[in-house]
């Protein structure tokens, strides 16, 4: 995977970056880790596009579920109407036509029902694995990155210190 290698980078320029004696801290080029930063997000598209590929799955279940059902009531209605021409055969028609609708109804409520399960197990699946995408790269990758900068602030600040004190040395030594 894309998103491991790139992570792997990150840790090789840690690993081989200059480091500030005594302190363990290190020193990192900022433009290189933003680039793989973007690299990543490149790459998160794929997944992203999965879930499209889901909610256009999702409708097409959907529109043929519908489809189905106004067919079986499309046909329902036709033989309703063919058993029309006698009134013993019209009762037993309006008898059988209500038991096809009720049956329809039925059979579409739950394909209807069959369907929203399967799509939610699918988006079910597709979060949790979202979520451990994210718990994996992105809370490490992002502490990772805080935990650096602000060791390289700290430095910059003791080192902004040590300057101080070595003005303050000097312009004693003027004075003396």
């Amino acid at each position: 995977m894309k998103v491991l290698e790139l992570l792997d980078e990150i840790d090789d320029i840690m690993d081989t970056s200059s480091g500030f004696p005594l302190t363990g801290k290190i020193l990192v080029d900022a433009e290189e880790i933003r680039e793989i930063v973007r690299e990543i997000r490149v790459v998160l598209p794929d997944e992203i596009q999965q879930a499209q590929w889901i909610k256009e799955e999702r409708q097409r279940i959907l529109d043929e579920a519908k489809n189905e059902y106004e067919s079986v009531l499309k046909d329902a209605r036709v033989q309703a109407e063919s058993l029309i021409e006698n009134d013993d055969i019209t009762t037993k028609a309006k008898v059988r036509a209500d038991e096809i609708l009720r049956l329809a109804e039925t059979n579409a409520k739950n394909l209807k029902i069959g369907t929203f399960d399967y799509i939610d197990s699918i988006l079910y699946n597709f979060q949790d694995k979202v979520d451990q995408l994210y718990a994996v790269y992105f809370n490490d990758m992002y502490n990772n990155l805080q935990k650096t900068f602000e060791q390289v602030n700290g430095m910059l600040a003791e080192n902004r210190n040590e300057v101080k004190e070595l003005m303050y040395k000097s312009q004693m030594e003027e004075h003396m």
